[in-house]
């Protein structure tokens, strides 16, 4: 069924509305997965928080050149054949529902994905968007850094007073 002009009229502002509120964004090909592994993917993305919608690259090209303040360019080269769409609010959500869907099909496919103002292009790029951490992640990381020292301190002079402790008890 053909879409008329209002119908792509109102899918492209629905996209640019997505486009701009998005902060992850992820281009993948799920051409070929029958109707159970569609599902099972919608699934995985749900549990993961991550929106999964299949897209006319025609529209969203359109949506992406009519967003100001995000780049999107180098992702058009991406838009060719089937697009999965998929927006998240933690950049490795997405590639980590690939990565483990990969492991039973060999969909979906990654075209690209735009992070926080940084693209990547390319199926190669997954392992490193799998390891992105996410902002949590990173605080808990300088969090964990940040004790690291003390409990270092607290632990010498603990040894110490055993020692102290020890060396009393033996006269």
């Amino acid at each position: 069924m053909a879409m008329t002009k209002q119908d792509k009229a109102n899918m492209i502002d629905e996209l640019q509305a997505v486009l701009a509120e998005a902060k992850i964004i992820y281009l993948a090909n799920i051409d070929g997965l029958n109707a159970v592994n569609t599902t099972e993917l919608r699934r995985a993305c749900y549990k993961s928080n991550v929106t999964l919608r299949v897209v006319k690259n025609t529209l969203l090209k359109k949506a992406m050149e009519q967003i100001e303040d995000k780049n999107f360019e180098e992702l058009y080269g991406s838009l060719k054949g089937n697009t999965a769409l998929m927006t998240a609010e933690v950049g490795n959500a997405p590639a980590k529902v690939i990565d483990t869907f990969r492991k039973k099909s060999e969909k979906p496919i990654l075209k690209g994905a735009w992070i926080e103002d940084n693209i990547f292009v390319g199926d190669d790029k997954l392992p490193q968007l799998v390891a992105l951490k996410s902002r949590e992640e990173l605080i808990a990381d300088i969090i964990m850094l940040l004790q690291s020292p003390i409990k270092t301190v607290v632990s010498q002079l603990e040894n110490k007073e055993n020692a102290k402790a020890e060396g009393a008890s033996e006269e």
